[in-house]
C-alpha cells in the first residue's frame, strides 16, 4: 500500500467529479488468485481500507468511539452493492476512491469506486482513469448492550454450554456528533473547491 493521498482540486480525472477522499494501494499477491486476479472478495477489502483511511485523515479513531460513559460505539456493513466492471491485476497499483457520502440518521452510505489511471500516449499525454469496480456500502451505527465482566477461573468451563453462541446484543443509534461534524465539513470542503 502506498501512502500517496489525491488531493481534491479544480481539475477532475476523466472529467468525473473529485472524490472526497482516494488513496492509492499496491496490488499484492495475497489480493489475488492463482491467475493473478483480484479475489471478488478483496475488492471490499480496499474499500474497507479506503475507509478506515480517510476516517483516520478526519481525526476519527477509525470504527470503534467510546462515550464518556465509557459505551463503545462502531459500525457494521448492513448493506453492500458491488458492480464489478474490470479485472484488477497483480503488482498494480490501484486508486481507491471515496466519491460520495449521504449521512442519515443511524447510518452512513457510501459510494466508492476502484480505479486505474491510464495515459492516452497522444502528444497531450492525457490520464484518464477506468474505473473497475463500484460500490454502494451502507454502514449502520451501533451500540454495545452487554459490557463483558470478567470470569473467576472455576466459572470458566461451566460458564455456556459448548454450543452457546457467545453474541453482544446491539441496538442503533444516531450517528455520533464528532463523525457527523467531521464529514459533514469534509463534503463542504469539497463543494467549496467545486465552485
Amino acid at each position: 500500500m502506498t501512502t500517496t493521498e489525491h488531493k481534491n482540486t479544480n481539475t477532475a480525472v476523466n472529467n468525473d467529479i473529485e472524490p472526497l477522499f482516494a488513496k492509492d494501494y499496491n496490488v499484492y499477491i495475497n489480493h489475488t488468485d492463482a491467475g493473478g486476479i483480484v479475489y471478488h472478495a478483496n475488492h471490499l477489502v480496499f474499500f474497507e481500507n479506503c475507509r478506515r483511511d480517510w476516517f483516520t485523515k478526519l481525526g476519527l479513531n477509525g470504527y470503534f468511539l467510546q462515550t464518556d460513559d465509557g459505551d463503545i460505539q462502531h459500525f457494521v456493513v448492513s448493506q453492500a452493492d458491488l458492480q464489478y466492471k474490470r479485472a484488477i491485476l497483480l503488482d498494480e497499483v490501484i486508486s481507491v476512491r471515496i466519491d460520495k457520502v449521504e449521512l442519515k440518521p443511524a447510518s452512513i452510505i457510501f459510494y466508492q469506486s476502484i480505479r486505474r489511471s491510464t495515459s492516452d500516449n497522444s502528444a497531450t499525454d492525457k490520464t484518464t482513469s477506468q474505473i473497475l469496480s463500484s460500490t454502494k456500502i451502507v454502514i449502520a451505527c451501533v451500540q454495545n448492550l452487554v459490557k463483558p465482566e470478567p470470569m473467576a477461573n472455576n466459572e470458566t468451563n461451566n460458564a455456556q454450554p459448548d454450543n452457546a453462541v457467545n453474541t453482544t446484543p446491539m441496538r442503533p443509534i444516531r450517528v455520533p456528533k464528532e463523525l457527523r461534524d467531521a464529514i459533514e465539513q469534509a463534503i463542504s470542503e469539497q463543494t467549496n473547491e467545486r465552485l
